[in-house]
């Protein structure tokens, strides 16, 4: 049976499908970005149905488990972030504002690793060779600039039938000759490609940077990770929307997708899991832009507890989980007189919602008037707290505002307030008394439950009584 060709209309931002043309998305919004694409939706007839072969399924419990074998790379909070090291033949897109360090972040991983091959179609291997003299990074990291997906998948295939040439091409001899390698083979172990948005197949007819490119040369990528168990990162852009440069579609595809972030005005960055097939999402890695590049930050409170040469009204310090680390954090609130007829609430860091409730939790359980006053929270270090940890702290920041009373320095106040003005227990609480006592904390305020800590802990029942602790001091 002949094939029909059917025209379609495409957004080239998030793939969406339309009949007609339209100056606007639908879906994503975008203006400008529609064009007409060319589909082959000719139906299969019977006969060739039944000419399929079927898919081949196999049974889970005949498979012997083992365990997944991981490849360091060098940088202990990288591999914290994708879950305990590089799984070979693993997808991984790594996200981040332009200028704000995945490339170089790349480079240092390359060089740790050895045997990498690098694809750059935004610099020269005379730039790559002078950011790598400047870094003082040295390693065996091999270049191209390459950007024909076919062309690259085409040199990887190459150099690793190279390295198994002794061995033949019988994949079930892979495994065995992977361990008897010797060390002047350059099979790739690792592969670079930045960014995705500069690299096209020749079978996709569109722009480089699309949608449909993005996706093809993804998809191509994914294929050969997993057919020659080779660990492939693709670097993508962020757009001032802050999300991945053309599609959203992408995620899906990869295996791993991790965020580098930077907070304003800080030199630390922030590595962020946003999806891991072999992992947990909820670690996070923390780095310092340095001249020599990317440097680990292995005590995170020292970023974002600031040392007090004295002690303040208004400053409490609590403690956040981030994945399995605890590390503290310093609130501030400022509680004054409002000038207007209505109170101003103001929040940076912590949820202005959460902010709101805690200010209603305080007047009507504690008797804390704030209806003629102007509240403004702050957490040090430019970070977002979700977690309900800190609502305790919070509270005791805005009384100690407010009635011009502080907390001793050595002290760290933990809890979840409920509406009634309950305090409630948190998650990891052991852990948290834990990480303060290592920072030289002595006493720790948390809610009425059962823990142990070489701390001398006060616990505080309700927000009525946390009051009752602040003005008796």
């Amino acid at each position: 049976m002949s094939n029909k060709l059917t025209m379609i209309y495409a957004c080239q931002k998030c793939g969406a499908q339309s009949p007609k043309w339209s100056g606007r998305c639908l879906s994503c919004g975008a203006w400008g970005t529609i064009q007409e694409e060319t589909i082959d939706s000719g139906k299969s007839g019977s006969k060739n149905t039944l000419q399929i072969s079927p898919a081949k399924i196999t049974d889970l419990n005949s498979i012997a488990w083992e365990t997944l074998q991981r490849l360091p790379s060098g940088i202990a909070e990288f591999d914290r972030v994708l879950g305990g090291g590089i799984v070979p033949g693993s997808l991984v897109l790594i996200g981040g504002e332009p200028g704000i360090g995945k490339s170089t972040l790349m480079l240092q991983i390359a060089a740790q690793t050895g045997n990498a091959l690098y694809v750059s179609g935004e610099e020269s291997a005379t730039q790559i060779k002078s950011r790598l003299a400047r870094l003082q990074i040295s390693g065996d990291v091999k270049f191209s600039s390459e950007t024909n997906v076919e062309k690259i998948i085409s040199a990887i295939t190459h150099e690793n039938d190279l390295a198994f040439h002794d061995e033949g091409d019988i994949p079930e001899c892979r495994l065995q000759a992977e361990k008897k390698l010797p060390q002047n083979k350059s099979r790739f172990r690792f592969v670079i490609i930045d960014s995705i948005q500069t690299v096209y197949s020749s079978e996709v007819p569109a722009e480089t940077g699309s949608v449909n490119q993005i996706r093809a040369c993804t998809a191509k990528l994914l294929q050969t990770a997993k057919e020659k168990n080779i660990a492939i990162f693709i670097t993508g852009h962020i757009t001032k929307d802050g999300l991945l440069a053309g599609p959203k579609t992408l995620e899906h595809l990869v295996d791993t997708v991790i965020y580098l972030e930077q907070q304003k005005n800080k030199d630390f960055r922030i590595l962020r899991t946003a999806k891991n097939r072999f992992g947990n999402t909820d670690e996070i890695g923390l780095f310092e832009m340095t001249g020599a590049g990317f440097k680990e930050i292995t005590n995170p409170s020292s970023v974002f507890l600031d040392k007090q040469t004295s002690a303040q009204t208004g400053n409490v310090v609590s403690c956040i989980m981030e994945g399995t680390r605890p590390f503290l954090v310093e609130v501030q609130a400022l509680a004054t007189k409002t000038v207007f007829g209505y109170p101003q609430r103001k929040s940076a860091g912590f949820d202005l919602n959460r902010l709101q409730i805690l200010i209603a939790v305080l007047t009507k359980r504690a008797g804390i008037n704030l209806m003629a006053q102007d509240v403004h929270i702050n957490i040090v270090g430019g970070l977002k707290i979700t977690e309900t940890a800190l609502d305790l702290a919070v509270c005791a920041a805005i009384v100690s505002s407010l009635l011009n009373q502080i907390i001793d320095s050595k002290t760290i106040i933990l809890g979840e307030v409920g509406l009634g003005g309950e305090t409630r227990a948190v998650y990891k609480l052991e852990q948290r008394l834990m990480e303060a006592a290592k920072l030289g904390f002595t006493k720790a305020l948390i809610p009425a439950v059962n823990a142990e800590s070489k701390l001398e802990l006060i616990k505080i029942g309700n927000v009525g009584e946390l009051v009752k602790y602040i003005t008796q001091k």
